[in-house]
């Protein structure tokens, strides 16, 4: 799946070029999107790589549906060609990484589009990385609304002030 997080983009361009879609595939797009944010943007460190992370049950569900989707495009008409040359660049990136296309080290696991993988939220705190990471958003979002809601005239003015 590391090698499916390295192409996620170019899958994502090519699914959003598409112009004929169907159920499928929207729905394969959109929950791979659903699922993206529910893992918080892929942002969490070790999410992929950390069996320990709260976040790699989830990381993969998005990157299996990522997979999925490209997949799929390979079946359509106006993807085939460049779906299938997706496919034969991740696979060679997988080969080269000791994985391939047909079998990741990861895939013992089903996911379905119906259902979303929450992270283990609970187990952030036991996660020291993502503990980490939770402090910096939180004295992060704890500066902006100071900045935001306390000063008087706004970030702007805060911002202008000269220090003492």
């Amino acid at each position: 799946m590391a090698v499916i997080s390295g192409y996620r983009g170019a899958i994502l361009d090519l699914a959003q070029r598409q112009t004929q879609t169907d159920p499928t595939f929207r729905r394969l797009y959109n929950h791979g999107n659903l699922q993206y944010t529910y893992c918080l943007w892929g942002l969490m460190p070790g999410s992929l790589m950390d069996e320990e992370s709260p976040f790699n049950e989830c990381s993969h569900a998005y990157l299996a549906t990522t997979k999925a989707l490209l997949a799929y495009m390979a079946t359509m008409p106006a993807a085939r060609n460049e779906a299938n040359e997706l496919i034969s660049s991740i696979d060679a990136d997988m080969v080269r990484s000791g994985a391939s296309w047909i079998l990741c080290q990861f895939s013992g696991e089903a996911f379905s589009t119906g259902e979303v993988v929450e992270p283990r939220w609970r187990d952030m705190f036991l996660h020291l990385p993502s503990l980490v990471v939770l402090v910096i958003v939180a004295a992060a979002l704890l500066l902006a609304g100071r900045l935001i809601f306390i000063h008087p005239r706004g970030v702007a003015s805060a911002l202008r002030q000269p220090a003492l």
